[in-house]
């Protein structure tokens, strides 16, 4: 269920940022206002200015919605948040208790480190 509400945020916020962006700033009024041909437009002589603040005004909703929802679900998770939280003090004890060290391969002085050969040197 999630998932579909952040696919559906998604879609909704590209939506909103693409139909923002078609929209027209405020300068462009300017040049309606002295009949510039634009009763003959699609949205009528006022334009697309309330259809498009209309459907702006929805996908704003919408998107606010999917942002609270996905922040419920956020919120409602059951899965530990660390690692750490789902460990237990028993499981880990008995994971310790079962790994078992070869003492006799590990070093122990710097003569049982492996050195670094040394090159001749050049004449």
């Amino acid at each position: 269920m999630q998932t579909v509400f952040l696919l559906l945020h998604v879609i909704v916020a590209i939506a909103l940022i693409a139909l923002v962006l078609f929209q027209h700033g405020k300068g462009a009024d300017a040049g309606a206002a002295f009949g510039s041909g634009a009763s003959a437009t699609m949205f009528g002589s006022r334009g697309s200015a309330s259809f498009l603040s209309r459907v702006t005004a929805g996908l704003a909703a919408g998107f606010f919605i999917t942002s609270l929802l996905l922040a419920y679900f956020a919120t409602q998770s059951s899965t530990p948040t660390s690692v750490v939280e789902d460990l237990q003090p028993s499981k880990v004890e008995k994971k310790v208790d079962k790994i078992k060290v070869d003492k006799t391969d590990l070093p122990v002085g710097p003569e049982d480190v492996p050195q670094i050969p040394q090159q001749p040197a050049k004449q």
